[in-house]
């Protein structure tokens, strides 16, 4: 099958992060359709890829009549990640409802098209860490291997791709038989902690001064906003209250240091586990000062923007040299548009995949 007949479907589109990492793949393919609950979701994806091409809808109301009619030989897919979550102790898996869309796609609709021979000859689907003890990964593998497809789970992180951002994530590859992965030997059934062939599985450094003398890993400096507007300002820096009541629980990194914890959709509203702050008076070091808490305030700590965001997350690319899939000029940036909130825009942003790391996977997906 030649790469221009590559007709996509994107599940759980949010804004268009897997739509992005297609785009700046070597994969002459183009989204046809795209499917997301979301409006707010919906509006920003618009404005990011400049079409008309996502539909506002419940997944799990998709008829496998109605995909067939798009032809489509690629699934890409982010399903809600709040069932699996190790975040959320009260988690529920397969029978959370936000996970019943996800299942009807892949145990009612994929088997329909299969016997339709309008089944799709490419999946991917991304989600939380944790997702790969589940029943539905039990299932869902069971399911295609059914079906006649080849497997290939891992668990990658940006930090593996010279990204600052620790956001380890499951992501499932699978390809129609007679297709297979290629560099996997005999380990075909392991989860994957590198992408074969390229590397050598990943293993996170204990300590951050491990990571600062990584220098593979770009300094989180190169994804700054160089500048920025005084209310802007004002708008990302920390409550005093928020200081005094939460600031022992922060996650603290200066511009300099070449690692974030992952920020969720919780970013600004949670402060344990929901994402890193910034200092951007490096001159100060109060970790381990009895008094830390009163002296919090001249650190000139600050939420990461939500365009610093983009850029983590590879929708745009950091100042310096960057892979070649990233836009080269400012022209090219995905910038938000105006209507979408800050707490909007952070939820969002918060949901969405890591454009580079799914990049490099839609481009081993089609290896071979």
């Amino acid at each position: 099958m030649a790469d221009s007949e590559n007709r996509v479907l994107e599940f759980y589109s949010g804004i268009g992060g897997l739509h992005a990492a297609l785009n700046r793949s070597a994969v002459c393919g183009q989204v046809i359709q795209a499917f997301d609950w979301d409006q707010s979701a919906c509006q920003v994806y618009k404005a990011f890829h400049k079409c008309d091409i996502v539909q506002k809808t419940d997944i799990s109301t998709l008829s496998a009549s109605y995909l067939a009619s798009f032809e489509a030989t690629v699934w890409l897919m982010s399903p809600s990640c709040q069932p699996y979550t190790v975040l959320n102790p009260l988690a529920k898996g397969a029978a959370d409802p936000r996970a019943k869309s996800f299942i009807h796609l892949i145990e009612n609709v994929l088997p329909e098209l299969v016997t339709l021979r309008k089944h799709p000859k490419f999946l991917l689907v991304e989600n939380v860490a944790g997702f790969e003890t589940s029943t539905t990964r039990k299932n869902l593998l069971q399911t295609l291997t059914a079906l006649g497809y080849s497997c290939l789970e891992l668990l990658l992180t940006p930090l593996q791709y010279g990204i600052p951002n620790s956001r380890l994530r499951y992501y499932l590859l699978a390809k129609i038989k007679p297709l297979s992965f290629l560099h996997t030997g005999d380990d075909g059934g392991r989860v994957w902690r590198h992408i074969p062939g390229q590397g050598e599985d990943w293993s996170d450094p204990r300590l951050q001064s491990d990571l600062d003398t990584m220098s593979n890993i770009k300094p989180l400096h190169d994804f700054l906003d160089m500048a920025m507007p005084e209310d802007t300002a004002h708008q990302l820096s920390i409550p005093e209250k928020v200081l005094e009541k939460w600031g022992r629980l922060f996650d603290i990194v200066t511009p300099f240091q070449r690692r974030t914890c992952c920020f969720t959709r919780g970013y600004t509203k949670l402060v344990e586990r929901a994402g890193s702050i910034l200092q951007m008076n490096e001159e100060l070091n109060v970790s381990n000062h009895p008094q830390a808490v009163k002296i919090l305030q001249p650190l000139a700590l600050r939420y990461f923007s939500p365009t610093e965001l983009l850029r983590i997350f590879g929708f745009n690319s950091p100042r310096g040299d960057g892979p070649a899939s990233w836009p080269a000029d400012s022209e090219a940036e995905y910038r938000w548009p105006d209507g979408i909130s800050l707490k909007t825009r952070y939820k969002l942003i918060g949901n969405s995949v890591n454009v580079l790391v799914v990049t490099r996977l839609i481009d081993y997906l089609f290896l071979g």
